[in-house]
């Protein structure tokens, strides 16, 4: 016999009744510190499941509280009776009603015994732990916390904000160097015994019995003063999510557990059967596989990454992503064109042609979507609802560039259309922007419309796209954007086609055999002139030379 195993039991009594007979039946006495709270029939029924094991024992109960010192009073009271009841074992290991062990008992027995002065116990200085979860590191031992921090939350938070209002400070005991770590270890006979007999054990619960989560450093500080060798890990896998919370572990996580260099695994779903039937029997150990921790450490930092972010550009109930949490906000890239369609007269088909993108016309138009090949209903159910896609502009988008991942959306936008999305495609890393700035004034000049109407829509729309164009050049803007004036556009047209077949496909060979013709803008300059003299003065068009004419232009 070689070690001895505590376990603090509250749910799942069925299980937790499965691994103590696993434990005991491989050599290894338990004793089961069961919640007062749970109910006395569920204590008879899992005490007469393991009658006929005389390894297996019960330590008195008391309720255990989260966060509070009633957790190491259990464990004391086990761990008490575990090294009176079984003077023989040489290593106390701590586990929880939810631990399963995943390597054979044998081989921990084994590593015990060629360690049998180590410590296995996670404990670092506060200065160095970058794990915790609530703004507590130091203030958990200078602080006090009389309350429950699940049941009275509001008396809780309120007394730390006295306590610092005030400059309250605990003293730390001396002797005392607080230290953090897992609550699942593994101790040796002479450590824990010297924890429990130390003749200033009475001063030292009585200042952790208002620490702050104590389980995580009673045994983790306490230790430092009284172990010979101390291998600051544990051998329980236990791993915890940006908030704090321990993963469960389900039956698809077998292959990975199966990887694992721990001995016990925490936290185990209960209806795990897989896992439960796989490790409690002798066919484990051949089923192992070489241990690679740096892969699971891997796949639970991108877990926890996944948890935080969600996936770019996928919006759900259970994880939307904030801003301030970064990442990006669509699932793809996707191009905005302004001032193209007014300026080209065959620049849809160029486009699709020359860069394998997929080209709507104006998504944000305020009568109705414009989707490619004028359909109705989109990719994903999307409608061309103008009423539906305003009620949330961002959610349209989002859903357009997820329902069509790995096919690149394009779209025009111009200042005539909805603009409320602009400031969301502005902070999007995968936006493609391309602006040609006053190119809206193509169209009104070719509309043969009352001049003085012409002049007041010129305005009105120069206006707005002089606000869009602000959110664009923004330094917090996080899409690659590209401006042009008109005038610079026009003056080499060719330049920036290619730089924006570019952008929307970096790793493409872009020779265009042909480029799109302009509409011709023989006059345009006259006309530009024209607003100036009514009083309205066109700034987004840049120097728009007064005789420009494109109609020999050619552009290849």
């Amino acid at each position: 016999m070689s070690f001895g195993v505590v376990m603090l039991c509250h749910t799942a009594l069925d299980r937790a009744a499965q691994v103590a007979r696993h434990w005991a039946q491989a050599g290894c006495p338990v004793v089961i510190h069961l919640d007062r709270r749970v109910p006395d029939r569920d204590r008879d029924r899992l005490a007469s499941a393991l009658a006929d094991l005389p390894a297996v024992r019960f330590s008195a109960r008391i309720a255990c509280e989260w966060g509070t010192f009633s957790l190491v009073r259990a464990t004391n009271l086990a761990a008490t009776q575990l090294l009176d009841g079984f003077p023989d074992i040489t290593h106390v290991l701590l586990a929880s009603g939810a631990c399963l062990p995943i390597r054979p008992v044998a081989e921990l027995a084994a590593h015990l015994a060629a360690h049998p002065d180590t410590d296995f116990i996670e404990s670092v200085t506060t200065a160095d732990v970058g794990w915790t979860v609530g703004g507590l590191n130091q203030e958990r031992f200078t602080l006090r916390f009389p309350f429950s921090w699940k049941k009275q939350r509001r008396l809780f938070d309120g007394y730390v904000r006295l306590q610092r209002k005030i400059g309250f400070q605990r003293r730390i005991p001396d002797g005392i160097v607080p230290h953090l770590g897992s609550q699942w270890w593994c101790l040796t006979r002479r450590s824990l015994q010297a924890i429990l007999a130390h003749p200033d054990r009475p001063r030292h619960d009585r200042y952790f019995r208002r620490v702050w989560i104590p389980d995580e450093s009673y045994f983790q500080t306490l230790v430092r003063t009284v172990s010979t060798k101390i291998e600051s890990r544990s051998l329980t896998l236990c791993k915890f999510d940006f908030q704090g919370r321990p993963h469960v572990f389900y039956d698809d996580h077998l292959h990975l557990l199966r990887q694992s260099e721990a001995y016990v695994a925490r936290k185990i779903w209960p209806q795990a059967d897989l896992l439960y039937r796989t490790f409690l029997t002798d066919a484990a150990a051949p089923t192992r596989l070489a241990p690679n921790p740096a892969k699971i450490n891997r796949l639970f930092a991108k877990a926890v990454e996944r948890r935080i972010k969600g996936r770019p550009g996928l919006f759900m109930q259970s994880r939307f992503p904030t801003a301030r949490r970064g990442g990006n906000l669509s699932a793809g890239p996707y191009g905005l064109f302004q001032g193209f369609d007014e300026l080209f007269q065959d620049f849809h088909p160029w486009l699709t042609r020359n860069a394998g993108v997929r080209v709507h016309g104006h998504l944000f138009a305020p009568d109705r979507v414009r989707f490619a090949d004028d359909e109705r209903v989109y990719k994903g159910g999307l409608s061309d609802s103008a009423s539906l896609r305003d009620y949330n502009p961002r959610s349209f988008l989002t859903n357009l560039v997820w329902n069509t991942r790995g096919e690149t959306q394009c779209f025009h936008f111009g200042p005539g259309d909805v603009q409320d999305i602009a400031s969301f495609i502005a902070g999007d890393p995968n936006a493609r922007a391309f602006i040609i700035s006053g190119a809206f004034a193509v169209p009104l000049w070719r509309s043969n419309r009352p001049f003085p109407e012409i002049r007041a829509e010129a305005a009105r729309l120069q206006k707005i796209e002089s606000d869009l164009i602000a959110r664009f050049d923004h330094p917090d803007t996080k899409a690659l954007t590209r401006i042009w004036s008109l005038a610079e556009f026009v003056e080499n047209p060719a330049e920036p086609l290619l730089q924006l077949l570019d952008d929307l496909n970096p790793r493409g060979q872009h020779r265009p055999a042909d480029m799109p013709q302009l509409v011709p803008l023989g006059g345009f300059g006259a006309f530009l002139q024209d607003l100036r003299n009514q009083g309205m003065h066109p700034v987004m068009m840049g120097d728009f030379p007064a005789n420009f004419d494109n109609a020999e232009k050619n552009l290849t």
